[in-house]
């Protein structure tokens, strides 16, 4: 997994790269083919913004913009984003994959 983090007119500690770094590591629990991750963080007019940008195999790409005053809370607020849209990714995946013929077949005799 690549994996790129860019700030624009911001300063970015040790610490945040870390925090970043282990969100990242934490999406591999999904099991997604996760090939790469951008992060963006840039100064706008009414806070900070981040923006997740993850390239996954076999699906479209998954955004995730936040915006906030505070530079910790809307890294925060990305984050919880993204588990969420790649939790929902998985569960989708998961599901169409898991239907089988004989998973039908247990539905009808139950009508009759």
């Amino acid at each position: 997994m690549n994996v790129q983090i860019r700030s624009k007119e911001i300063k970015l500690t040790q610490h945040l790269n870390d925090h970043i770094a282990t969100a990242i590591e934490n999406f591999k629990r999904f099991h997604l083919d996760i090939t790469t991750v951008n992060v963006m963080i840039t100064k706008e007019k009414n806070g900070v913004g981040v923006e997740f940008d993850m390239h996954i195999a076999h699906a479209q790409p998954v955004v995730i913009n936040d915006t906030d005053e505070d530079l910790d809370t809307a890294i925060d607020l990305a984050i919880d984003r993204a588990n969420k849209a790649l939790r929902r990714l998985h569960d989708k995946m998961k599901d169409h994959h898991t239907s089988s013929i004989r998973d039908m077949e247990v539905i009808e005799e139950e009508a009759i």
